[in-house]
């Protein structure tokens, strides 16, 4: 995904259904997003052939439904927008934006270990 390409809202709830379930027709991501949503087919295909043109998607035209699968990692997703965040939100400062979430969230006793073992990891490098 190039620096630029920024995915929507609407297109990060497809990429995550597609992170999650692997390659998917139209109607699997549409069922998938009705249980939270009310969203029209229609929409959803034209979504999808728009991520699709974008980049952000991949299909396969072999069979009579077509087949979906994200053409973009979601680590590396993930990271340019807490990038983004990060730099229009909080100033540039990677500390203010953790100090913000771990106040504001209920962080258990496992995420917090997890956090200070990544800390001490990345604090030898």
């Amino acid at each position: 995904m190039s620096a630029t390409l920024k995915p929507t809202d609407s297109e990060l709830e497809i990429l995550n259904i597609l992170w999650e379930k692997g390659p998917s027709t139209v109607r699997d991501i549409h069922e998938e997003l009705e249980k939270n949503k009310d969203a029209g087919y229609t929409t959803t295909l034209k979504l999808m052939q728009i991520m699709h043109e974008k980049g952000l998607l991949k299909r396969d035209a072999t069979n009579k439904s077509h087949v979906y699968t994200a053409n973009v990692s979601q680590e590396k997703t993930q990271g340019q927008l807490v990038k983004r965040m990060i730099d229009n939100v909080f100033n540039g400062s990677a500390s203010q934006l953790v100090m913000q979430a771990l106040g504001n969230n209920k962080t258990n006793t496992k995420e917090l270990e997890e956090i200070k073992k990544y800390l001490d990891e990345i604090s030898r490098k």
